[in-house]
């Protein structure tokens, strides 16, 4: 008897010992705040973050389908003072995110957040505001709230304190919630891809053959070879001067904070997919965009002058004459780079005119490469074509942005990549010489050049097909809609396919799970159906954003022993602690245990956990029996399959015998906290 109570009393240290080594409270990010005047009605809010090694917190702007973007409320806002522009953020990292299948922005370490404000009552003493943010490491993910509190008058301040406080709950009617785009873009990003555009246009008719002309030009009639040179790099620089003139006209006319808004706007990604659309028929050959030819006239008169002024004016003459091959790519380096917002417009142009003026100054410098050059010809044509299809898939993402924000599910990824599948096969039909168009020359042979584009053209449209089946297409991340939004989240031909017409046999409050599983999303509809069925329950505390969460779904749970016990010997409750729904106004409370408003379901759940388990990250799985009592120590992010399995066969086994060894939960009685009584 003494040896039975002996080994009751290890398990029980062992149990109570794991339990407090998996339950604690992460706080990772630590916050301050500060207030500058910068004149006399204006202020900025700065705040910052001071983040733990090895954690991370996602920055403001990150892309649907992803890790939750950090969030900024500030209360009241509109009424006593108006926000100037949008919450700025300090430099960031940008990776490739496997799970999420899309690069996410992040900071480590430390950030910095600066609101501007101006200020339009006098009486206004301080600002309250709050930030919803998640922050991940290698092992787990939080979500949390912090409320910030700004005094921009002291002793107005005060009197708020005194006079206003009943006012609470009216004060909170004025949020307005900024999910702010990043400000440090990736440039050299924009920049590489504009200067290979600027490449692609050297190649099309109407600037390659400009090059030996205007280059022959500058060395013949320049009194000598070094002044044939400085005149070719002086049009290479009126080049570069004229288009980002261009960036920088853009970026004045529509602001650089417009250009940002504008980029999640539906009209504004419905006008540039049709504006893309003309671009690409144009250079398919159906038509050509010039400027009215009295431009080019006056242009050439004033070339004709001679000097500096008369070389800046023949650039602006290569500029206009070349619009019809130009135009295109340079209005689609001008939708994709205002799309980013800030300077990218500037860059942008940048990159562009760098190529095209690159080669008129090396060329002078070095007239002997000139010989090297291939002939024009037919091949010219194709070039322009070859642009004309990848303009038409490009313009498929700006049509697919505009359904995504309007949650329409027409241009689902299915639908996305059959375009695609289209546009890239008959691109390579195209370039195999099967299809001919209004201005290509016959050929009786193809060349190699044109053999071997055809082929990365094919290559690429079956790389492109598994996507329907699922597949993730590392390599167009980004570009077609999220995994999530589809017909099915696992592509064509999934099992899961057939939720919509199999959900009728589900019980009451659940649906599928990851593989199948069915999973209720209620704690107490969960453990009803449990003591019903006689099983024990694994709560699992999850989230949408959650990185590790969906790594154990998607490496741990489908390993079949794994999955065979989630599928046949438990009840799976998914408690998503980043659901924003809001709860009913008769079901939000302030909780005990942080003093915070609990309004989403997101938010109870959170609380649920941090109240019953004293642990706040995820993923987070606790197995527990009828009287919501543990039957072993929860258990966080395993990676090994084994030791999950290991774990959920304890825990099971435990809840089937007669007397089974639990740990009291922590917190108070062993009811559910949300019992009305």
């Amino acid at each position: 008897m003494i040896e039975n109570l002996l080994k009751k009393s290890l398990l029980f240290i062992i149990l109570f010992t794991g339990f407090f080594t998996q339950a604690q409270i992460h706080d990772p990010v630590q916050w301050d705040t500060e207030v500058k005047q910068i004149s006399e009605d204006e202020y900025q809010l700065v705040v910052n973050a001071f983040i733990e090694d090895k954690w991370h917190l996602y920055s403001q702007d990150l892309p649907e389908g992803g890790a939750l973007p950090t969030v900024f409320i500030f209360k009241s806002a509109g009424e006593q003072f108006e926000l100037l522009g949008k919450t700025k953020e300090s430099e960031s990292i940008t990776e490739y995110d496997s799970v999420f299948e899309m690069d996410l922005t992040y900071f480590k370490n430390s950030a910095n957040f600066v609101q501007n404000i101006k200020v339009k009552d006098s009486s206004l003493g301080k600002i309250n505001a709050k930030v919803e943010y998640q922050a991940c490491d290698d092992k787990a993910c939080i979500f949390k709230t912090e409320e910030f509190e700004f005094i921009i008058n002291e002793n107005a301040a005060g009197l708020e304190d005194a006079s206003t406080l009943s006012d609470k709950s009216e004060n909170n009617k004025g949020e307005i919630a900024l999910a702010n785009p990043n400000e440090k873009r990736s440039f050299w990003g924009i920049f590489i891809v504009a200067f290979l555009s600027g490449f692609a246009a050297l190649l099309t008719p109407c600037v390659f053959p400009m090059i030996p002309m205007t280059v022959s030009f500058f060395t013949k009639q320049s009194k000598s070879r070094a002044a044939g040179i400085r005149n070719a790099i002086f049009y290479g620089i009126s080049i570069i001067v004229i288009y980002v003139l261009l960036g920088i006209l853009v970026t004045v006319i529509f602001g650089a904070d417009a250009l940002n808004a504008l980029s999640t706007n539906v009209w504004f990604n419905v006008l540039f997919f049709v504006l893309l659309v003309i671009f690409a028929i144009s250079f398919m050959g159906a038509f050509e965009i010039v400027l009215p030819s009295s431009w080019g006239t006056k242009i050439d008169s004033k070339a004709d002058k001679g000097g500096l002024i008369g070389i800046f004016f023949m650039a602006l003459a290569l500029a206009i004459v070349s619009f019809s091959c130009t135009g295109p790519i340079v209005g689609t380096l001008l939708v994709e780079a205002a799309s980013k917002g800030g300077i990218a417009p500037i860059v942008g142009m940048l990159g562009f005119s760098l190529a095209i003026a690159l080669p008129f100054a090396l060329f002078a410098a070095f007239p002997g490469w000139l010989n090297t050059l291939p002939r024009s010809g037919g091949w010219l044509n194709t070039v322009k074509v070859t642009l004309g299809f990848l303009e038409l898939a490009l313009a498929f993402k700006f049509l697919s942005n505009a359904d995504l924000v309007l949650q329409l599910h027409i241009i689902e990824r299915e639908i996305f990549l059959a375009i695609w599948i289209a546009i890239f096969g008959m691109l390579a039909l195209y370039l195999f010489g099967k299809i001919r168009l209004p201005h290509d020359s016959k050929e009786d042979h193809i060349s190699v050049g044109r053999l071997i584009t055809g082929l990365i053209a094919l290559i690429f449209t079956i790389y492109l097909i598994p996507g329907l089946w699922g597949a993730p297409l590392k390599l167009i991340s980004g570009f077609p809609p999220p995994l999530q939004y589809s017909e099915s989240p696992d592509g064509i031909g999934s099992s899961k396919s057939g939720f919509k017409a199999n959900a009728e046999g589900l019980p009451d409050g659940a649906e599928y799970g990851p593989h199948d599983i069915i999973s209720f999303h209620d704690y107490e509809v969960g453990l009803a159906y449990a003591k019903e069925k006689g099983m024990p329950v694994l709560i699992d505390f999850t989230g949408h954003a959650c990185v590790n969460c969906r790594k154990m779904e998607e490496r741990v749970w489908s390993e079949p022993q794994v999955l065979e016990a989630l599928k046949n010997d438990i009840v799976l409750v998914s408690l998503y602690v980043d659901d924003k729904r809001k709860l009913p106004e008769n079901e939000q409370y302030v909780s005990e245990t942080t003093g915070k408003e609990i309004e989403s379901i997101g938010n109870k759940w959170s609380d649920f956990q941090i109240t019953r388990y004293k642990a706040n990250a995820q993923p987070y799985y606790v197995l527990i029996d009828h009287n919501e009592e543990m039957l072993i120590a929860p258990s966080a992010y395993e990676p090994d399959a084994e030791e999950y399995y290991s774990w959920l066969k304890k825990g099971i086994e435990s809840f089937k015998n007669d007397s089974p060894t639990s740990v009291q939960s922590i917190g108070g009685d062993s009811g559910s906290i949300f019992n009305s009584d």
